[in-house]
């Protein structure tokens, strides 16, 4: 009995099968990840970073292989799905090119005689814990900056991406990193905590659930291992003024039909001032019904289906109950299958279970505010912190939110601006780290001081 496979949501038919790892197998893993890096922490950082050039050209060679197979476990459209891929050699591009700036000695101005340096030192072995939503983009921006300062990697993937799982491990390999420095293992949950208890393993990253999330910070903890974690989010996209409301509306919907809807970052909760409210309202409807869903294989699809049946089934219940409770349906609210129509709530108020859930699909509320501070009173109102999308045409107004706002990432008059460069991460129950940009690279490495006496 094994819970990875690969279900394709567009159709539901079970397409493979991959068996769980053995306990044995998962000893013999750990143990090769441990005696890999006694050898990769010693190589010279060159050579790390053109280990992960060579991964990163792997991704681009095997893109239209790799895209299908996400389209096939996940639902993503393929052009997304190519996307996807593009990125993950970017992020892991990025950290190739920026090796030495990562790793590099940080110099002390000291009051006494002599000299003190940080130097930047890997941990070991760590264990990544993935998510299903993007398969490539998640893992490259875990594995590349560990990898590069000189960890290696045990990599727990989502039990519906197993193929996904495969075909990066053996870019890893066909790299020439060396046996041991990635490995992929399919492992219970159980067998998860295992490997968190393990004293060769250093540290643990998440992404995932708030449940997740708990679950492994709390197992990490009781082991006292250092923990990274990249939650759920319902961020906020708050419209005050616009040059061009037409715009506005597309980057908004754009933003919130990304992967079929799935993706923490994305805008959830739209706050607009009452002035533009009506119009915003009815165009924003309307882009919504219009977004094309369909077979994800084809070329004009922007809406596949959700992960998985049981996802499309629990946003119905999420969307029912705010029905319910009082909410108004103002288009969409349907389900076939593991599809789910393009989905718009309004009259959402603080006592009602959605004013604080994230939907994690096609599916958006839409808040009418009086003013500046309404709009920031609502955005701060629950308990996420991840991202943020601010609207105006007044740039003092833009850094006043953007200062006033619980979250990790604020985006003015932008979305879908996710670059290698730029950290990403959030605050509240969204998280407790940083990925991508140089932050990513200070996660899970010893800051060893080095002072030296003149």
């Amino acid at each position: 009995m094994t819970d990875y496979a690969v279900v394709n949501p567009a159709t539901g038919e079970t397409l493979a099968t991959y068996p769980t790892i053995t306990d044995e197998a998962l000893e013999t893993a750990i143990a090769r990840a441990d005696a890999a890096y006694r050898a990769w922490r010693d190589q010279p950082v060159a050579e790390r970073a053109a280990g992960l050039r060579k991964v990163a050209e792997l991704h681009r060679e095997r893109r239209d292989e790799l895209a299908a197979i996400i389209v096939r476990e996940m639902g993503k459209p393929l052009s997304a799905a190519v996307a996807e891929v593009d990125f993950a050699a970017d992020i892991t591009e990025y950290y190739a090119d920026n090796a030495e700036k990562v790793t590099a000695d940080q110099p002390i101005d000291i009051l006494g005689e002599g000299t003190a340096v940080i130097r930047r030192t890997p941990l070991g072995v760590l264990l990544g814990i993935m998510p299903w939503n993007f398969p490539y983009y998640q893992v490259a921006r875990f594995a590349a900056p560990n990898i590069v300062v000189g960890n290696t990697i045990l990599l727990k993937h989502a039990p519906q991406c197993p193929e996904s799982a495969a075909a990066i491990e053996q870019i890893y390999a066909d790299a020439g990193l060396g046996d041991g420095v990635y490995t992929n293992v399919y492992a219970s949950n159980d067998q998860a905590a295992t490997i968190i208890a393990d004293r060769r393993v250093q540290g643990v990253s998440v992404t995932g659930s708030e449940r997740a999330g708990s679950a492994v910070a709390a197992l990490a903890g009781q082991n006292l291992k250092k923990v990274a974690l990249e939650l759920g989010g319902s961020d906020p996209f708050i419209v005050l003024s616009t040059d061009d409301l037409d715009s506005t509306v597309a980057a908004a919907v754009e933003a919130r039909m990304d992967n079929n809807g799935q993706s923490c970052n994305a805008p959830k909760r739209f706050i607009v001032q009452e002035g533009l409210y009506d119009q915003f309202l009815d165009k924003f409807t309307e882009a919504m019904r219009a977004s094309k869903m369909g077979d994800p294989f084809a070329d004009d699809t922007v809406l596949g289906p959700l992960s998985s049946l049981a996802a499309a089934e629990r946003l119905q219940e999420q969307v029912d109950r705010a029905v319910s409770q009082g909410a108004r349906l103002v288009a969409g609210g349907t389900r076939d299958g593991a599809f789910y129509e393009p989905t718009v709530l309004t009259d959402v108020t603080a006592d009602m279970d959605v004013y604080r859930e994230e939907l994690f699909g096609p599916a958006g509320v839409v808040y009418k505010v009086a003013d500046e501070d309404e709009a920031v009173k609502i955005a701060n109102d629950t308990s996420f912190g991840l991202g943020s999308y601010v609207y105006t045409t007044d740039p003092e107004q833009a850094e006043r939110i953007a200062n006033k706002i619980d979250a990790g990432m604020v985006y003015v008059n932008i979305v879908l601006a996710d670059s290698p460069e730029l950290p990403f991460g959030g605050v509240k129950r969204s998280g407790t780290s940083r990925e991508m940009g140089l932050l990513a690279a200070d996660e899970f490495v010893n800051k060893k001081l080095i002072r030296i006496a003149g």
